[in-house]
């Protein structure tokens, strides 16, 4: 997402986020059934530059050698688990460094003049971005699984002046950005689910802490609720 983009979805709404310090409140609906997962991530430009992560899928493949070929997902360590090899550090790296690294393992063990290539088959966005009334807003990782609480603990908890009963999560579904609003209070009880968050979600927590700056240029927006586009 472009810093245009986050910060239009953080300022729109902190425009909407009215009502009383405490409350629910505003047009965004509440744990709506239809705030789905959202659309596929596509793959980035497959650039020389582009690095590896965890959860990323790369295609390798050894010329002649079917038991080392196929599929793997860089787990939560960074690593892939090859025949041979064992557990093989790739987070961090480009394809071509990955691939380079296996040829001299191979070549110095295993192979003689081994061919490898190596490809990106799966690429996870791995960052969402939490603002508004929250310790330290910002941009961070996300893995597979993660939930609103995770993602407000990974922001070091709402602050000083915050209303947990009005947290707002936009996201893209159908090509469209929407919106739906959570209580983090009713979501601590167990009394709701706690909604699983998605990598390039924006979520505002309501209060203090939300941009006045941003209230005010964004104030004259028309509000387009859930289930249609902004």
């Amino acid at each position: 997402m472009s810093v245009a983009r986050t910060w239009l979805a953080m300022g729109t709404v902190a425009a909407l986020l009215a009502g009383c310090a405490g409350s629910r409140g505003g047009d965004i609906p509440y744990n709506p059934d239809g705030f789905v997962a959202p659309d596929p991530v596509p793959l980035p430009a497959l650039t020389t530059d582009y690095r590896l992560g965890s959860g990323d899928v790369v295609s390798i493949r050894v010329f002649r050698v079917d038991s080392m070929s196929g599929e793997q997902t860089i787990d939560t360590a960074g690593r892939v688990n090859l025949p041979l090899l064992g557990l093989v550090p790739a987070a961090g790296r480009t394809t071509s460094e990955l691939e380079a690294d296996l040829k001299r393992q191979l070549g110095a063990r295993y192979l003689n003049d081994p061919q490898v290539a190596v490809s990106l088959k799966t690429a996870v966005q791995k960052t969402i971005t939490v603002d508004g009334s929250v310790m330290q807003p910002g941009l961070y990782p996300v893995q597979p699984g993660s939930t609103l609480i995770t993602a407000i603990a990974m922001a070091r908890g709402t602050a000083e002046g915050a209303n947990p009963r009005r947290v707002v999560v936009f996201r893209r579904i159908n090509g469209q950005r929407m919106a739906a609003a959570f209580d983090l209070s009713t979501i601590r009880k167990g009394e709701e689910p706690d909604p699983t968050i998605y990598a390039e979600d924006v979520i505002v927590v309501d209060g203090s802490r939300t941009s006045q700056a941003m209230k005010s240029v964004l104030q004259s927006l028309p509000f387009v609720s859930l289930f249609r586009p902004f």
